[in-house]
């Protein structure tokens, strides 16, 4: 890395449960104001932090990009250590490089993964069942109720190619609402630890990959699927929310702590060294 002003990309992760989403916020802390407050606290910064996805209250994050100007007279190792010494406990950079001209972390991106954890815990006796968790509230959506995960599979399938999702969320400044979904899949995700609990519970994950997503997207088609697996609403029900691109027939969107942006993927050289900063 050559001294002077660089322009810079960086990898993140974090837990935001006590942020007000990605954005910077004038009256409540943003995943956006802590990193560019730490890096005001040793380095000369000459723009705002732009990122891949402006996740919502709530929503966390393990693969989220951001990217910056900096004057940096060291290397890049020295700058992502003392990036993380002045970030609070529950963001970190996980990698840094240098971004090359042109590249912007929301329109450089070919496409995005996110996943949602619902941990299925139902009883027989009403009376019994648990209503929330502890230990799994701030990461997942905590189901009592029984879910057909077939079902919902079976209805995520009208969710892959290329659709108007308007029924689904909101754009950017009038924006199209279409988008191209390359995966959408329930998966029941199994541990190899015996139950030692009465009703042992199921993680179900859900994974939805596409070129972009609009604002609530991911949370309304969640809550919206979840609706299917609980027996609310028929398979065909959710092509005909699809097809009527209208809000109201969406069903309302799954609360934001189970949703995690995993990946943001980008083409050539570029995304080569994103995925090693991933498997690093």
């Amino acid at each position: 890395m050559n001294q002077g002003r660089h322009y810079v990309g960086a990898l993140v992760s974090y837990d935001g449960a006590d942020y007000q989403g990605f954005q910077y916020q004038p009256h409540g802390p943003s995943v956006q104001g802590v990193l560019e407050a730490a890096l005001d606290q040793f380095v000369q910064r000459d723009s705002r932090v732009a990122c891949a996805g402006r996740t919502d209250t709530g929503v966390h994050a393990s693969g989220q990009v951001v990217s910056v100007w900096v004057t940096w007279l060291h290397g890049l190792d020295s700058l992502q250590r003392a990036w993380n010494v002045h970030l609070p406990y529950d963001v970190a950079v996980r990698g840094v490089c240098e971004a090359p001209a042109g590249f912007h972390p929301r329109f450089s991106a070919v496409e995005r993964t996110y996943r949602y954890t619902v941990w299925n815990y139902s009883s027989p006796d009403v009376r019994t069942a648990l209503h929330r968790w502890p230990l799994t509230d701030r990461y997942a959506l905590f189901e009592t109720r029984p879910i057909n995960v077939a079902a919902m599979n079976e209805a995520a399938t009208y969710l892959i190619g290329e659709h108007d999702f308007a029924t689904f969320g909101k754009p950017t400044k009038g924006e199209s609402t279409v988008r191209l979904v390359r995966t959408a899949e329930w998966q029941v995700v199994e541990d190899s630890l015996p139950a030692l609990s009465r009703y042992p519970g199921r993680k179900l994950v859900f994974t939805i990959a596409a070129n972009a997503f609009l604002r609530t997207m991911v949370r309304r088609l969640v809550g919206t699927l979840l609706a299917v697996g609980r027996g609310e609403w028929k398979v065909a029900d959710v092509e005909r929310a699809l097809a009527a691109c209208s809000s109201q027939e969406s069903a309302p969107p799954a609360p934001p702590q189970g949703l995690v942006l995993e990946k943001v993927t980008y083409p050539g050289v570029l995304g080569a060294l994103f995925e090693e900063m991933e498997r690093a």
